[in-house]
């Protein structure tokens, strides 16, 4: 064990002392969550943030925002198989009780089942995750039926779909009430398909309440209203690292500004020479 990680287990077991032990998530126990205790869930796309995102999260997603926040990208069309094989298996490698779920990523899924199924076994195999996550609505419910049936579990995602974006016109929240009953239908539709839980992005809080007493599994919502069975907000988003703040997020720290500051003290310093200092540098070893 690298000493890195001894720390971070002797820190972790510190600030476990008194606390009741973590089991691990498993995809039938987030099922049966539904209406109990709201579900707390976050991305992550590194070993090391999944490490601390661990500690609290039920549920860690590898989203394809990964493709914005940490490729910058325009949107999250231009993530591959690969970006998300090599973030899953980073995350895969800090998480050790939370449900980790790894997003389809666009192109990847749509063609046919097959192709889903080949795709979404490869992302199982390669990054050890426990389920995939792809957008969709009654478009996908034979997709996810079939992947369901071959041993893969899949979260759904309905309501505002970023893949969808070109078709949309953009990042548009469903808020006319003349499509409600289409983003009523796309979760059933994904629910009787086998989908053990529903993201909610983007709708109207009284869709998301209305979605949440229809279907009989989890709907995970990102501004879709504080009834739904679970949260998720991207890290990133809730730490302050990201300059774009939609309306749905709640910013719990200020990151950036700390880390300008430490950049620009940063360089101060070693424009002065005042770093390193004494204690910064190896001495002569003598004899």
């Amino acid at each position: 064990m690298s000493s890195q990680s001894t720390v971070l287990n002797q820190a972790d077991q510190t600030k476990d002392v008194g606390k009741k032990p973590r089991i691990k998530m498993t995809v039938p126990r987030f099922r049966a969550q539904k209406g109990g205790a709201p579900l707390v869930c976050l991305t992550a796309y590194t070993a090391h943030v999944a490490h601390l995102v661990d500690a609290e999260a039920d549920c860690i997603l590898v989203g394809d925002s990964l493709g914005m926040v940490i490729h910058g990208m325009d949107s999250t069309l231009g993530v591959t198989m690969e970006h998300m094989i090599m973030h899953g298996q980073a995350v895969m490698r800090g998480a050790s009780k939370a449900l980790v779920v790894v997003d389809m990523p666009f192109g990847s899924f749509e063609e046919s089942p097959e192709v889903a199924f080949r795709n979404a076994a490869r992302l199982i195999k390669e990054t050890g995750c426990t389920a995939v996550k792809l957008e969709g609505g009654r478009e996908m419910a034979e997709t996810i039926r079939h992947l369901s049936a071959r041993g893969i579990p899949v979260m759904a995602h309905v309501g505002l779909m970023p893949q969808q974006m070109n078709v949309a016109g953009g990042f548009k929240a469903v808020r006319d009430e003349e499509f409600w009953e289409d983003v009523i239908a796309d979760a059933k539709a994904v629910e009787a398909a086998g989908a053990f839980a529903v993201v909610v992005e983007g709708v109207a809080a009284e869709l998301g309440e209305k979605i949440t007493r229809n279907v009989s599994i989890p709907t995970i919502g990102i501004g879709a209203s504080v009834n739904c069975d679970g949260q998720i907000l991207v890290f990133e988003d809730m730490i302050g690292l990201f300059p774009r703040v939609p309306t749905f997020v709640k910013r719990y720290g200020n990151m950036e500004d700390m880390m300008i500051d430490g950049i620009q003290r940063y360089a101060q310093e070693v424009r002065d020479r005042s770093f390193p200092a004494v204690e910064h540098t190896y001495s002569t070893k003598k004899g």
